[in-house]
């Protein structure tokens, strides 16, 4: 029993300490960034994290256009860049040229500028 209250009193602290993700009117997101922050949770996070400096499979994206270089290839880290990544995939990234509209990538473009 004691097991069990301590264990209740863990996970309730873990719960305190995680962080709640902040809604789109919060983080003042344009329509443009809206759309693209639901399309970055659909395709991008399972192997990106958006808001940490761990990433996951892929590298972090938070400040990815921040810097002068992204993090894995070295390339310049700009829109035509990036946009030419997610278009075509890199080393483990699957390309989504196929499944992403020019307004996607430009709504996820718009979204991965404000992380």
């Amino acid at each position: 029993m004691r097991r069990i209250i301590l264990l209740v009193l863990l996970l309730s602290l873990a719960a305190c300490t995680a962080e709640r993700r902040k809604s789109d009117a919060e983080l003042n997101l344009t329509p443009q960034q809206t759309a693209g922050r639901h399309l970055y949770d659909t395709y991008c996070d399972r192997c990106h994290a958006p808001y940490s400096s761990g990433g996951r499979q892929g590298p972090s994206l938070q400040h990815v256009f921040g810097k002068s270089y992204l993090p894995v290839s070295g390339l310049p880290a700009n829109n035509d860049r990036v946009s030419e990544i997610i278009r075509t995939g890199r080393a483990k990234m699957p390309a989504y040229g196929n499944i992403l509209s020019d307004q996607d990538i430009q709504d996820l473009l718009a979204y991965l500028h404000t992380l």
